[in-house]
């Protein structure tokens, strides 16, 4: 019993350690490992599903030999995690005190006064030396346990195999009618995504061409196709007024003195289009930046492309485009380059700033060195995180925070922090009124350093007995305002929503405790509710006055098994007596993008509706409306092809994007209109 509860516990670390290096590797959305795993599940026949073991079976394997199998020169294993990647600085010189066991503020350790820019092209090339030295070593522990090996034949089979956002509607402009926009993380801040409409026209990204199909009258028609190079993959695109943006990635051979090709270079880029005449849009400006996409957001009017770069450390010390950024062809300048936390790195957050008016130019960049991954954009800062696991000694896994200030296209480094834990997704974190709230998941690790190194030796040292999640408020200088420690022990964050002075999170172990906190006074923030009831809620959306709807699974509390898609209607009103007004499953079907791809929902409050897809047997598309009644289901549609799919709408007809089909259906009644096939 006791080797079992070791093993079991050695798996736990593993699973944290396997999903870290694949958030730092920079993987495509489609094999994420939360993608990845969704499709194997998908293709199960069984009608219960195992919650417990499962980043341990077939996904964690090729989860695994994704991030080892990038390329050689990706291998980023030495001790970093979860989410992503450093940025900017400003705060104290001093670290706070002892651990949340003692009741004291511990926790959070600010590096520097303010974040240094690197002096020169040497300074950079010896951090990534550093971390080619740590590279190499975990490599070679990895190798000698065999995980290569056995990874990689897993992975071909598989492969085989904030704020209150309502999702509103948006002003068509000359057509007078309203339409949906992608659903955002931020209100007031723009994102792209794979399907766009103006009112008038959807956008749509269709493999290799971005495809613009008129839809002013009840048929539909293809207006134009803008076709890329078989060497671009597009990802997504953003409309604003008379302006198309393209964001695709391209992969260039690097040649070296001999004429040998001995590399290959990630680029992202912004192709923007003039789209005055929708049957002739024409090419106006092209961004490029080193380094595989990232996000992208839009702001009065600026456009901030986000990537990851990927240094080469094999490179010599001649070949700067080999390990220092590019933008618009040029290399970056080391000033432009904010230092690591660590005294090592071989990757950088990279982000260039455009005018939508004028696109020919970039306005500015910079890049942050260390590691990469998940971003949050307030409607005045962009937060970069990045997870560690094992670092520094430290015995539970953190979190380091980087601020940048933005405003008219301008960048500037703001302040920077590291918590303890690591943060679900980009709702656990939240800028509200100058503060940023954030709830992370504190998970312990072996102690001592060598945090790999020590795992596959066996050596696991000294443990907490129990995960365990913490709340923090920091000030503009990600100093700690105010903080809560020790929430839901033995469970972790699933899902979490802040709106205006009130937070709310699920836990999950066997039960999805809702937790509703109340952060008025910042300096003391107090849990103020807790709802408990079967199952989890994967994503949380504002849905009206005094609601909050949840998207997630139903689970037997007994054997811990999915009993299908749960959607749930929360009564908030009282956010100290949160309490669940109705529930709905959806039976035969177990799981859903929602909980990792937020724009993959649909959710219109005004006009009470909201859709998404669910798989299972089958993969259908639902819409649901909720009233006094609860919930009703006003349409479903079983989709041919797994893969992303979009619902929206223009006027008084609902489109449904899969793959590169199109139909059409009325608002009211949702009978089929028309369909197209791109």
């Amino acid at each position: 019993m006791e080797r079992r509860m070791d093993m079991e516990e050695r798996e736990k670390e593993l699973e944290e350690l396997i999903r870290s290096m694949a958030e730092n590797t920079g993987i495509p959305a489609s094999i994420h490992p939360d993608a990845v795993e969704k499709k194997l599940e998908a293709a199960k026949t069984e009608k219960k599903r195992r919650l417990r073991r499962k980043y341990i079976t077939g996904a964690v394997a090729a989860c695994l030999c994704i991030a080892v199998g990038i390329a050689g020169s990706y291998l980023h294993f030495s001790q970093e995690t979860s989410e992503t990647s450093d940025m900017t600085a400003s705060s104290s010189d001093s670290a706070a005190g002892a651990s949340s066991d003692s009741g004291e503020s511990a926790d959070i350790e600010m590096e520097e006064s303010m974040i240094a820019s690197a002096e020169s092209y040497d300074e950079i090339y010896k951090y990534i030396q550093a971390e080619r030295e740590q590279s190499e070593t975990d490599a070679g522990i990895f190798s000698r346990f065999g995980i290569l090996e056995e990874s990689a034949s897993t992975a071909d089979s598989a492969a085989s195999g904030s704020a209150s956002n309502s999702g509103s509607a948006a002003s068509a402009g000359d057509s007078g009618n309203s339409y949906s926009d992608t659903n955002v993380r931020e209100e007031g801040v723009g994102e792209a995504d794979i399907v766009k409409t103006d009112g008038s026209s959807l956008y749509i990204v269709n493999g290799q061409a971005v495809e613009i199909v008129g839809i002013k009258s009840a048929e539909m028609e293809e207006l134009a196709e803008i076709r890329m190079a078989d060497d671009c993959y597009i990802i997504e695109l953003y409309v604003q007024d008379d302006r198309l943006v393209i964001m695709y990635t391209r992969t260039e051979p690097s040649v070296d003195e001999d004429g040998y090709y001995n590399n290959y270079r990630d680029y992202t880029n912004a192709l923007v289009y003039d789209i005055s005449d929708r049957t002739n849009p024409v090419k106006v400006g092209n961004i490029s930046q080193s380094g595989y996409y990232n996000t992208m957001r839009v702001r009065d009017g600026y456009v901030y492309v986000i990537s990851n770069f990927y240094a080469d450390a094999a490179a010599s010390r001649a070949d700067t485009a080999a390990y220092i950024p590019e933008v618009q062809g040029s290399t970056m300048a080391a000033s432009d380059i904010y230092m690591p936390q660590r005294q090592m790195g071989d990757q950088y957050t990279v982000i260039t700033s455009f005018s939508l008016e004028d696109p020919s130019e970039k306005t500015d960049s910079k890049a942050v060195f260390g590691s990469s991954g998940m971003c949050y954009v307030s409607t005045e800062n962009i937060y970069v995180t990045e997870g560690w696991y094992g670092q520094d000694d430290a015995e539970v896994t953190q979190t380091s925070i980087r601020k940048v200030a933005y405003k008219d296209g301008i960048l500037q480094g703001e302040a920077q922090a590291k918590v303890d834990g690591t943060l679900n997704d980009s709702f656990s974190i939240d800028e509200y009124n100058g503060y940023l709230r954030l709830v992370t998941t504190v998970s312990p690790v072996s102690s001592g350093g060598g945090g790999i190194a020590r795992f596959f030796s066996g050596d696991t040292g000294e443990r907490q007995q129990e995960d365990s999640n913490s709340l923090y408020v920091l000030d503009e200088n990600l100093e700690i305002a105010g903080e809560i420690h020790d929430l839901a022990k033995d469970e972790s964050v699933y899902s979490a929503r802040f709106m205006g002075d009130v937070g709310y999170f699920v836990t999950f172990k066997q039960v999805d405790p809702l937790f509703s906190v109340d952060l008025s006074d910042p300096s003391d923030p107090e849990i103020i509710g807790e709802l408990k009831i079967p199952g989890f809620s994967e994503y949380l959306h504002p849905y009206g006055d005094g609601q909050l709807l949840g998207i997630g699974m139903d689970v037997d509390e007994e054997s811990v098994t999915t009993d299908g898609v749960k959607i749930s209607m929360f009564d908030i009103s009282d956010p100290a007596d949160v309490n669940e007004e109705e529930n709905y499953v959806l039976e035969d079907l177990y799981g859903t993008d929602v909980g990792y791809n937020y724009k993959a929902v649909f959710v219109d409050v005004e006009k009470n509706l909201f859709g998404f897809m669910a798989y299972g047997d089958t993969t259908k598309y639902f819409i649901f409306t909720y009233d006094e009644n609860g919930f009703r289901e006003v349409f479903s549609r079983e989709l041919t092809l797994y893969g992303d799919v979009r619902g929206l709408y223009a006027g008084d007809r609902f489109y449904l994007v899969n793959g590169n089909t199109v139909e059409s259906f009325t608002m009211d009644e949702f009978q089929k209109v028309d369909d197209i096939v791109l």
